[in-house]
């Protein structure tokens, strides 16, 4: 009996179909690439962008472990080792210029983070288009100006002696103060001039997530006797927390960098003590006094300590399952 099932039992085993199956799979393949053929096409520039101004240049790295000069070249230059490091970490100048980068750059966070997340809000809750659109308008305009143009704005009216403000202050106080030549009213006009610059054009982001919150959540909480205040405190801000920590992860991996226009366009000699940061000194040392080795050793360490940054902080995140990965 069992013999006579063999024949029968082979005929029903699958062979052919089971070969037929990567060609079904192809097919769909070429299927979606035609369906995503626009989006590739439109993603194809950004990505030529990175691969040729972001990824090719890392191989210049290199140079950050030789004793680079023109004439040989990154390639041909003597290698070096780790002597450029031990240079940059044995020097207190450049220990200080650290220092002060970290410094400016987190207090450049702390005060700049909360005020898009604040701004966002206060828009989100007026409710006159024309009287909000006037405002977003005021507040997004400065984002596009150059720091050529703000910096000049910002000396001009704290001058010491032709300044708007010290005018009114001179008035009151009965001299003129020197904001731009004292290093706490400096780092405060930094900070200030750096929040009013970004913070408008920032909350566009946050406004984006506010608008897929679920608006029966806000009439809930209003139906349990929920004031603004505490419909924005538990409502509005959890709505937005998965942005809040993107925007936080992203932002740690921009702690070492201190923008070099603002820095340059505000600082002086007299504060020169504070407002030293990695990117006057690179444009000193590498631009002015041809020092490539040790400026592109700065530029290397300044990028391991950012993704450093931006590791721990998603893994920070992900305890609370909000990481970026």
């Amino acid at each position: 009996m069992k013999t006579e099932l063999i024949p029968y039992m082979k005929a029903l085993q699958v062979g052919p179909p089971a070969a037929a199956k990567p060609q079904g799979s192809r097919s769909s393949s070429r299927r979606r690439l035609k369906q995503n053929l626009p989006w590739l096409l439109m993603f194809a520039p950004v990505a030529i962008y990175f691969i040729v101004f972001k990824y090719i240049p890392m191989g210049g790295l290199v140079i950050a472990f030789k004793n680079y000069h023109f004439l040989h070249g990154a390639w041909g230059s003597e290698w070096v080792g780790f002597k450029n490091f031990e240079m940059l970490f044995t020097d207190p100048a450049t220990i200080h210029t650290i220092r002060n980068t970290m410094m400016i750059s987190v207090l450049s966070l702390a005060v700049g983070f909360p005020f898009p997340i604040i701004l966002a809000i206060l828009f989100n809750e007026v409710r006159r288009q024309w009287y909000r659109k006037s405002l977003q308008t005021l507040l997004y305009l400065p984002h596009f100006l150059s720091w050529v143009i703000v910096g000049g704005m910002v000396i001009t009216l704290f001058s010491q002696e032709t300044g708007a403000i010290n005018a009114v202050w001179e008035k009151l106080a009965g001299s003129a103060f020197p904001f731009l030549y004292h290093e706490s009213s400096w780092l405060a006009i930094f900070l200030g001039s750096g929040v009013w610059k970004e913070a408008g054009f920032g909350a566009i982001i946050y406004l984006a997530a506010l608008g897929n919150i679920d608006t029966h959540l806000y009439e809930a909480a209003s139906l349990d006797g929920a004031n603004k205040f505490k419909q924005i405190l538990h409502v509005t801000l959890p709505g937005i927390t998965p942005v809040i920590v993107l925007m936080l992860i992203l932002g740690m991996g921009r702690v070492m960098e201190v923008g070099f226009d603002q820095v340059y366009m505000l600082q002086n000699s007299v504060v020169s003590n504070i407002s030293e940061v990695i990117s006057t000194y690179i444009y000193r040392m590498g631009l002015q006094g041809a020092q490539f080795s040790i400026t592109t050793a700065m530029g290397m360490f300044e990028a391991v300590i950012g993704l450093i940054l931006v590791l721990i902080a998603n893994g920070v995140a992900r305890r609370f399952n909000q990481s970026l990965w």
